[in-house]
Formats: C-alpha cells, sequence, structure tokens
C-alpha cells in the first residue's frame, strides 16, 4: 500500500507541525496592533504609527532570521534539530507576550524572531527533500500547496482562540494559547522524526564555499555593527530608528548573497541568479500582503460595518466573539484626532475630534442612545478571511493546474509568480472601490469589500508565495538549498518592513483612495518587470529542472 502512495508518509506530520507553528504566529500577528494600540484593557496604549513601525519591524526579523537558521541548519546542526530548537524558542516567546513588562516584551519578541530563524526555512526545506525521491518528484508543487493548506488552517482558526481568550480573559490569555500550539507543534514533529530522517542531510562545505566563520565575520559582524550604528544617527534617514537600523542593516547580508552570484561556477550561476531575480519582485508582494496586520486591520477596526446582527448577536455574545462599544462623547482615545475626513461649506476637510473612534461614521439610524452600547465582532476575526479562501481555493486551483498539465498547457512556476502579481495588484483596485463608495469614511464600508479585497489578494498569494518556496527547492545548488530558503525568506523580510513603513504613512493620506492606488502601483510595476523577464526564467527553468 505505501509503493502506492501519492506523498511522501512524511508530509502529514510536517502538515500539522507547521500548522500549530502557525497558529501561535498568526494568533500574535492578528491582535498585535491591537494589542500596541489598546488603551482600555491593559495594552499599551500606543499611537498608530509607532504601532505599525513596531509591527513592521518585528515581521521583517522574523522573515530575517531564516538566513541564519538556514546556513546554520546546511552545515552544522541539520533540519530536525533546528526546527526543535526554533520550536521551543518561540513557543517561550509567545508565552513571554503575556508578562505585561516592556523588558519582557522585546526579549520574547527577539525569542521568536530567532526561533523563527530556525524553524521556518528548515521544515520548508525538509519537505522539499522528502519529495525528492523520484516517485515523488513530480508531485512537489501540490506537496507544497497541501503543505500551504496547513499554514492557513493554523491561521484561520486562531483568531477565534484569540478573540474568545482576550475578551473572556484578557490578552496574556491569547498569548500563552499561542505558546501551547507552538509546543504542540513540537511535540508532533519529534513524533514524526522516523520518517524524514532520512531527508535530514547536512551539506558540508564544498571547495569555494565561505566558511561558516568567514560568513559570521564577513556579514553578521558588519551586519550588526552597521545596523546598531544606523540606529544612533542623529535624526532619521527612512522615518524611524528601527527602518534606519533594519535597512543598513540590510546590505552586507544583501552582498553576501550578490557575492555567492559572482562566485558562482558556470553551472550554478544562472538558477542563482534566476532565484535573486525572483526574491527581487517578490518583496513588493510582501510590501502590499503585510499590510493585512496594519492598515486592513486599521480599515476593519474603524471604517467597516462590524456590527452583529440581532438573528446571531447572542449566540456570538455566548462564544465571546464579541467586543462592546459603548456610545460616550467624553470617552476619547488615541485615534480621535484622526479617523475621517469631512468636508465643511466650502470643501475644506476637517477632522472629527473627541467622539469614540467607531461612532464617528455611523449612519444616524444606527446610532445608539448616548450611554448605551453597541456588539461589533471582533476586528482579529477578519484576518480568518485569507485562511479561510487559501483551504477553499487551494483544492480549486490544484485541479484546475492538474487539468492544465494533462492537456500540457500548465504555465511554469515562474509564470505562476508573475500571474500572482497581476492578481494581486488588482487587489488593490476593490479597496480603492470601497473608498469610494463610502464616500472616504464618511459612511461605515460593507464588510463585502474586504472579503473581496482578501479573495482576490488570496488568489495571487496562492500562485505566487507556495510557488516561491517549490522554486527555491527545485533550483537552488544542492549543497545552498537551506541558505537560498533563507534568501527567500529575506526577500519576505525586507517586504514586511516595507509594509510598516507603507502603513505608518496611512494618516497622511486625506483620501484613503490613493494610500491604495500606491499600492496598486507598486504591484503592478513588480508585475510588468517579472513579465518581462519571463522567457530567460522559463529558459533557465527549463534547462535546471527535470
Amino acid at each position: 500500500m505505501l509503493e502506492n502512495r501519492k506523498h511522501p508518509v512524511a508530509l502529514p506530520f510536517l502538515f500539522l507541525s507547521e500548522m500549530w507553528e502557525r497558529f501561535g504566529f498568526y494568533l500574535i500577528l492578528g491582535i498585535f496592533q491591537l494589542y500596541l494600540t489598546d488603551t482600555a484593557r491593559g495594552g499599551w496604549g500606543m499611537d498608530r504609527a509607532t504601532a505599525a513601525d513596531i509591527f513592521g519591524t518585528f515581521i521583517a526579523f522574523v522573515y530575517l532570521t531564516p538566513f541564519l537558521g538556514g546556513l546554520i541548519a546546511d552545515r552544522k546542526l541539520g533540519y530536525s534539530k533546528s526546527i526543535i530548537i526554533g520550536g521551543i524558542l518561540m513557543g517561550i516567546g509567545y508565552i513571554g507576550l503575556a508578562v505585561h513588562n516592556l523588558t519582557v516584551f522585546y526579549l520574547s519578541l527577539a525569542l521568536i524572531c530567532i526561533g523563527n530563524g530556525f524553524f521556518k526555512p528548515n521544515i520548508s526545506t525538509l519537505l522539499g527533500n522528502v519529495y525528492n525521491d523520484d516517485k515523488y518528484r513530480s508531485r512537489k508543487d501540490i506537496g507544497y500547496n497541501i503543505f500551504y493548506m496547513g499554514i492557513n488552517i493554523g491561521a484561520l482558526i486562531c483568531n477565534f482562540f484569540a478573540a474568545f481568550l482576550r475578551n473572556s480573559i484578557g490578552w496574556g490569555a491569547a498569548f500563552i494559547a499561542a505558546g501551547i500550539g507552538m509546543f504542540l507543534g513540537v511535540i508532533i514533529f519529534a513524533i514524526g522524526l522516523k520518517h524524514y530522517k532520512h531527508a535530514d542531510v547536512r551539506k558540508p562545505e564544498q571547495e569555494g564555499d565561505m566558511p561558516l566563520s568567514r560568513i559570521f565575520s564577513v556579514v553578521f559582524l558588519p551586519a550588526i555593527i552597521v545596523g546598531v550604528g544606523a540606529w544612533f544617527i542623529p535624526g532619521n534617514v527612512f522615518g524611524s530608528d528601527s527602518t534606519d537600523a533594519f535597512i543598513f542593516a540590510c546590505i552586507p547580508v544583501l552582498f553576501f548573497f550578490v557575492s555567492l552570484l559572482v562566485k558562482a561556477n558556470a553551472n550554478d550561476r544562472k538558477p542563482i541568479s534566476a532565484l535573486l531575480a525572483i526574491f527581487a519582485v517578490s518583496i513588493v508582494f510582501w510590501a502590499v500582503f503585510k499590510q493585512n496586520g496594519t492598515a486592513l486591520t486599521t480599515w476593519a477596526q474603524y471604517y467597516t460595518d462590524r456590527e452583529i446582527p440581532a438573528a446571531i448577536e447572542q449566540p456570538a455574545k455566548s462564544l465571546y466573539l464579541v467586543e462592546t462599544v459603548q456610545n460616550k462623547p467624553d470617552s476619547v482615545t488615541a485615534y480621535d484626532s484622526e479617523f475621517r475626513v469631512i468636508r465643511d461649506a466650502a470643501g475644506k476637510p476637517e477632522k472629527v475630534w473627541g467622539k469614540v473612534p467607531y461612532f464617528q461614521n455611523l449612519s444616524p439610524d444606527q446610532m445608539p442612545a448616548e450611554g448605551s452600547s453597541i456588539s461589533l465582532f471582533n476586528t482579529e476575526l477578519f484576518q480568518s478571511i485569507n485562511p479561510f479562501f487559501v483551504l477553499t481555493l487551494t483544492p480549486l486551483l490544484v485541479a484546475f493546474f492538474a487539468l492544465l498539465r494533462k492537456r500540457n498547457r500548465e504555465p511554469s512556476t515562474p509564470s505562476k509568480i508573475a500571474w500572482g502579481l497581476l492578481i494581486s495588484a488588482i487587489s488593490t483596485l476593490t479597496m480603492v472601490g470601497a473608498v469610494y463608495v463610502c464616500s472616504n469614511g464618511a459612511i461605515k464600508a460593507s464588510p463585502w469589500w474586504l472579503i473581496g479585497c482578501y479573495g482576490i489578494i488570496t488568489v495571487g498569494e496562492l500562485f505566487l508565495s507556495p510557488m516561491g518556496l517549490s522554486l527555491v527547492s527545485k533550483l537552488s545548488p544542492a549543497r545552498i538549498t537551506s541558505l537560498m530558503m533563507g534568501g527567500w525568506f529575506l526577500a519576505t523580510s525586507i517586504g514586511n518592513k516595507l509594509s510598516g513603513i507603507l502603513a505608518t504613512l496611512w494618516d497622511n493620506y486625506d483620501n484613503k483612495a490613493n494610500y491604495f492606488l500606491v499600492n496598486f502601483l507598486l504591484l503592478g510595476s513588480a508585475a510588468a518587470v517579472i513579465f518581462l523577464m519571463l522567457r530567460w526564467l522559463n529558459r533557465i527553468f527549463k534547462a535546471y529542472v527535470k
């Protein structure tokens, strides 16, 4: 029976390990900005720009550390040991966020970043390795799609846990749940070790490879020195100390990847150059996509109609998926200085001050009497829309590509990535439409606009993200596969930081449609670039992928 398996027996163990790891991670992301800006229930009470900057820096470092984790796994630790170490560090970090102390908060974020560096690139590489057997090789793309579904099951269910726990107990309980999820993932991975032991093969240094000690001395040490120095530059070059530090710290790492290309032999140079080109355009995708935790969370929180229909109000309340907002004109929060733009008789924009933000663009017929309250769906529940679409659309997409494959018309992996960028660009136009329909925030927008935006960008994501992982596994020279996987996550890291930078500009746009149009131009330009490179990329892909 095992001989007739379509996928390796290791797949369900890796699937479930990743599912629980992503449960914890996306639970944190779903409530991160809400926790940082909360002033009523024990959050940090930060302004929106500061929260967006911290959010962007955090998710940037989360995806920067895989460069180091992949390298150490390749040369020293191996994949399984790295994954277990990373999972334990992340679990401790998640639970540490439950301690309301600023020093513990930042130390916990650091543990999460370091742990993800060991976990994320190596479980993806291990998955690719178990598909290198001849009888499974042709199904690697499908394997990554199934693996990606595991990620999104965790991302789907975690927000309901977050809403229930923070409503019924508090923020700390939600963070502890994230840690428990991570430890479950580690336990499942350990149970399945025997099924991927054969794929956990370290790749020793070969002639021409830079020794690990030298990489630390010429890459990481300069990155740390330059990053720390940039933090203390008087003033800011890129808007904040954290942004300066991150961008300047990336320069030695980027130089290292360029040096890999320059020093590669003739056989390795073409696939490395193709991967670096894909990495470059993917940065723009992540810069827009990761605004789901910042700009789109703000849109969901204050611009979207979240009031619960009477028919389901009581069941939702009993599940603790509801937050209550009271109409008290003297309830001033950090957001009251800017929420929406209205115009006076002369057409000049003016601000609305001194009211609870959610009520500032509520239609008069929905406005509760002063002192009474209304029930709203928790904002983080909107973060489950994207993983819901991933789960429902992935089987359809897999079937669609299988049909094309039978007819010898399936697009190449680079072509799928190009179409993913174009489809993602279209998603931002949905939000432009939402802004116009709700008169730039003068009235609440229907939640269907946000659902539509997430639906379209999810299709783009499915064309791009799992295909990127698959492409790295297929094209990378064998001895640096995990290192190049770290390069993919480095590109993701830079994009994530850019997402935070873009989100800090939200309050600078009186017309929010222009904010989303900027995102459209970024994605549209990236799509144009990759379509121009497509013939060259496909030529390399056909030559090196058997």
